[in-house]
């Protein structure tokens, strides 16, 4: 039993880094690693790739608080400090685990704070909501004033889950599975609430749609959003300020660096350690499509990336440990 888990776990790192280490090679194969290599070292002004750095912690800290705020509605208040550092913990973690991180940060906090996981669940959910409703507004959005980027660059590129989407809303079959799916659960739950292990699932779900509904409960709605336009804001400044650590991309202006921002947003949404490959391949690009050497547009993507993820594990490993010290006595520090 223990080999079969210890083989999950290393499937579950190995495979997903695999994927993005193949899609890094490919990116990188053809290119001249002489002259990416002459940027990395006289190239770039690292201070100010330092300075970005500042942003990417303080959006992390804003998010903490706003997840704070949303455990709060639940009818308890909670440490500040400790969900700051559970949040910084969970990015480092989800170098590792894609994904694994958001179900730690829950965990601890369950743990520290005496709230059920499942509701700190329903919480987790509300803040991914508000992510991907965020990248979608500034992705359309863009999409309206630059639909030549965007039309040529899906053309070049078609995501395959944009394709598979459309063939299941073609096909009925998809409708008649939905169907049978939504009357097997009504039944399951309608006539067989009496066996324990449906109680129990439907015991978790009514915990985790208890967290989901703390957005609803929030008191102060204008604060969260405010934190929820600071948090991002805070993200493209980090990555923003780092085009000016390059004489290649320091005039290419903030509308290009809107669109790199919320193309590079997309690829660290898929489940693989920090968006490695996927992130790469957004940003490189971007920056070809708007006149930047391909070259230059490698060594971009190489440094930002590599400096910002050392970034993340370094603080994401602080706040893992100072989240045990802050509650080692079992009260957590407010």
């Amino acid at each position: 039993m223990d080999l079969k888990r210890i083989f999950r776990k290393t499937v579950r790192i190995l495979l997903p880094l695999a994927l993005g280490v193949i899609l890094l090679w490919y990116l990188y194969r053809n290119e001249d690693f002489g002259g990416i290599m002459n940027v990395v070292k006289k190239g770039v002004r690292y201070d100010v790739l330092l300075l970005s750095l500042v942003f990417g912690l303080a959006a992390n800290t804003v998010r903490g608080l706003r997840w704070s705020m949303l455990i709060d509605s639940l009818g308890r208040r909670v440490s500040r400090r400790s969900a700051i550092y559970a949040i910084w913990g969970n990015y480092a973690i989800n170098m590792a685990l894609p994904r694994v991180g958001e179900i730690w940060r829950c965990g601890v906090m369950a743990k520290h704070e005496g709230i059920p996981f499942a509701k700190l669940l329903g919480t987790l959910f509300v803040d991914r909501i508000m992510d991907t409703l965020v990248v979608a507004s500034l992705t359309a959005c863009l999409c309206v004033f630059n639909i030549g980027f965007f039309r040529d660059f899906f053309a070049e590129n078609p995501p395959v889950f944009i394709a598979t989407l459309y063939a299941m809303a073609s096909s009925a079959w998809t409708y008649v599975t939905l169907a049978v799916l939504a009357l097997a659960l009504w039944y399951v739950f309608a006539k067989l609430r009496r066996l324990t292990a449906v109680r129990k699932a439907l015991d978790l779900f009514l915990n985790v749609w208890e967290g989901v509904r703390s957005l609803w409960k929030i008191e102060r709605r204008t604060h969260f959003a405010l934190q929820t336009l600071l948090i991002w804001g805070g993200y493209f400044l980090y990555f923003y300020i780092t085009f000016f650590a390059f004489d290649f991309t320091r005039d290419l202006g903030v509308r290009i660096a809107l669109i790199a921002f919320a193309m590079s947003s997309i690829g660290v949404a898929v489940p693989v350690q920090g968006g490695i490959g996927v992130w790469h391949f957004m940003v490189i690009s971007t920056l070809v499509a708007f006149g930047t050497e391909a070259s230059d547009a490698a060594a971009f993507a190489m440094v930002v990336f590599a400096v910002q993820s050392a970034w993340v594990i370094l603080t994401g490993l602080f706040g893992i440990v100072a989240l045990s010290l802050a509650n080692r006595n079992g009260k957590p520090a407010r």
